[in-house]
């Protein structure tokens, strides 16, 4: 006799509750592996759970939470790392003060990307078919296991993904081709990207209004994606780098309606998360991963010169059937680029418009029904607005590996006035005296809140005013003085420029200096005849302050997010014309001749003082002055 309806669901509940008791010892188990050798003298539990209440706060907090917020987090320890990494040979940079070693990229196994095709709006060529991405080098210790019913119904989801949209309330743009990467120039790189979306179309329609998918078709469209991280990549940073919980790696999961944290305590070992991710289940978030990826670097950096303000990455994996944030929604622009596995994602209608906070763990209930449901599969892209409320789970027959790249915080026209307004408030005290002029003896009496109501003549006398001194305030805004500010934020935020191997040979990392036999030789000298130009348009900025001019530059920064602070020069006041005529050129080669100062020398000095911070470059590697 076949059990009813109702004693098959308590079979059911009673598995499930089995089956999270064992979760649960299974999570205290890695937790306790997670211990610094820094606090064996303190209790375990102790340890675990001051660990615990650290990683809540922190994951609370937008920089290390949003799963699509890929703020940087600098500490002394990164900038070690960054000191100890090595470039390969076709991307080089060495900073003026020390060099850095970055890790190699691993080799990676043949993989193949399985197209999946949705019955929604689509341009560009049909979809062409392949199998699904898996990595020939890696290998899955987990036994197998049958599947549960809910993973069964994810598989069924997916299954009908493929043919049609699961939610038809809102048209999801999908385009198709593209995914290789053009690093010729930021505007290039950014349309590779979106390919086969132009770029004007993407900005007129896309950006800031409405989600959109590209997905990749091409064997070679995957492969590029492969070259900013892997899993093969992490397990090799968890094994020979220094990387710590929270710090770094942030280990999480979402079930049933809460997001919890399982983060260890020092350093995070590959044992340690491997168990955390094959037994538990959860989440790995991994912070800046361009600390280590030279082409994510690079990715990154010429993205910030296209945007102008700084761009973050963060890399999440997820096991099979497992999911690691809430919904939530961000305060940033986000970009998905899905390196392994596939992912099912659920956008909901934002409540509100291009937010400048993040929200935080939203519940399902207050979320509504989505407006996009679909799978993300290997190459393919996706970008949604910051106030998108969303959502993402593996599916259950292979983990998932993405990375988000963000932008947009606080850069906005708001955040640009609130350091305009005060400025030009202050100079229009100092210098209009109807500012100055007293308050009415008697305003107190007709103006508040108590009064808003009153229909009195001194109100809208009052009122009057008020309109009248804003509309004299604005001749005192100093737009280009806080746009310079503005300016000076940006390069303290972004990525040193990524140097290529002739760019190196140009530049003053180029030019081997050494000491031989008791005297210095490779010892450069620009000459007058000399073609050179800025390394990167927005590389550097000139800025006055006071009586004071200052040329700001991003050479000095660390790959860590404010892991070095920036190195203004000042120049002489009358060197400003021939910086801003170099800046106007780019990303034409000027002679030095050119500079629009009166004297031989100085236009000498001041090419040299800007080469030797690698500010600038020559068309050809300098002649070292003992050769000459």
């Amino acid at each position: 006799m076949h059990p009813s309806a109702g004693e098959r669901k308590k079979q059911r509940r009673r598995e499930n509750r089995r089956k999270a008791r064992r979760l649960k010892k299974q999570m205290e188990q890695s937790l306790a592996l997670g211990t610094h050798a820094d606090s064996q003298s303190r209790s375990l539990q102790a340890v675990n759970a001051e660990a615990i209440q650290k990683s809540t706060d922190i994951i609370n907090d937008k920089s290390s939470t949003s799963e699509d917020h890929g703020i940087k987090q600098a500490t002394e320890e990164q900038l070690e790392i960054q000191k100890e990494s090595k470039q390969p040979s076709d991307l080089e940079h060495i900073s003026p003060s020390k060099q850095r070693k970055m890790i190699k990229s691993p080799k990676k196994g043949k993989e193949k990307a399985e197209h999946q095709h949705q019955d929604v709006k689509v341009f560009e060529e049909k979809p062409s078919q392949s199998g699904s991405v898996q990595d020939t080098k890696q290998k899955n210790t987990t036994e197998k296991r049958p599947l549960t019913d809910s993973e069964t119904d994810q598989l069924s989801l997916a299954k009908k993904l493929k043919t049609k949209n699961a939610v038809k309330k809102d048209e999801l743009d999908i385009v198709e081709g593209g995914g290789r990467f053009d690093f010729r120039s930021p505007q290039k790189l950014f349309e590779s990207i979106i390919s086969p979306v132009p770029y004007e179309q993407f900005f007129n329609d896309f950006w800031e209004k409405k989600p959109l998918i590209a997905k990749r078709n091409e064997v070679a469209g995957t492969e590029a994606y492969k070259t900013l991280f892997s899993r093969d990549v992490l397990k090799r940073l968890l094994k020979k780098r220094q990387i710590e919980y929270v710090r770094d790696v942030n280990v999480c999961r979402y079930v049933n309606g809460k997001r919890e944290s399982l983060n260890g305590t020092g350093r995070a070992t590959c044992k340690q998360v491997d168990k955390l991710f094959d037994h538990c289940k959860a989440t790995l978030q991994f912070h800046q991963p361009q600390r280590f990826q030279n082409k994510l670097w690079q990715l990154c950096g010429m993205l910030e010169c296209l945007f102008g303000c700084l761009v973050g990455a963060n890399v999440y994996m997820t096991p099979p059937g497992s999911q690691g944030l809430a919904p939530h929604y961000d305060d940033v622009e986000v970009f998905i680029l899905q390196l392994e596995g596939r992912k099912h994602w659920r956008l909901y209608t934002p409540p509100v418009d291009l937010p400048r906070d993040y929200s935080k763990d939203l519940d399902q209930d207050s979320i509504g029904q989505p407006t996009h449901d679909f799978v993300l599969e290997a190459g393919d892209l996706l970008y949604f607005p910051r106030g998108t409320i969303h959502q993402a789970s593996a599916l259950p027959d292979t983990h998932s590996l993405h990375i988000t790249v963000s932008t947009c915080q606080r850069n906005t026209w708001g955040d640009l006035l609130e350091k305009l307004v005060p400025a030009a408030l202050t100079m229009a005290v100092g210098e209009d005296v109807e500012f100055r002029q007293a308050l009415p003896r008697d305003y107190l009496d007709y103006m508040g809140l108590a009064n808003a109501d009153m229909d009195d003549p001194r109100r809208k006398a009052f009122l009057g005013t008020v309109q009248s001194l804003l509309a004299r305030l604005v001749n005192y805004v100093p737009v280009d003085a806080g746009v310079d500010q503005k300016a000076v934020e940006y390069m303290h935020d972004c990525l040193p420029p990524v140097f290529t191997k002739k760019e190196r040979a140009c530049s003053i990392y180029g030019c081997r200096t050494r000491l031989e036999k008791g005297r210095v030789v490779g010892v450069v000298d620009l000459q007058t005849s000399t073609p050179v130009k800025l390394i990167r348009k927005g590389a550097a900025r000139l800025v006055m302050e006071g009586e004071q001019v200052f040329l700001y530059h991003v050479l000095e920064n660390a790959r860590v997010y404010h892991g070095a602070e920036l190195q203004p020069i000042e120049v002489p006041p009358e060197a400003a014309p021939a910086i801003e005529y170099l800046m106007h050129s780019y990303p034409e080669y000027v002679t030095v001749d050119s500079f629009p100062l009166d004297h031989r020398q100085d236009k000498i000095d001041l090419a040299m003082l800007m080469f030797e911070k690698g500010i600038i470059i020559a068309k050809e590697p300098p002649v070292s002055m003992d050769k000459m």
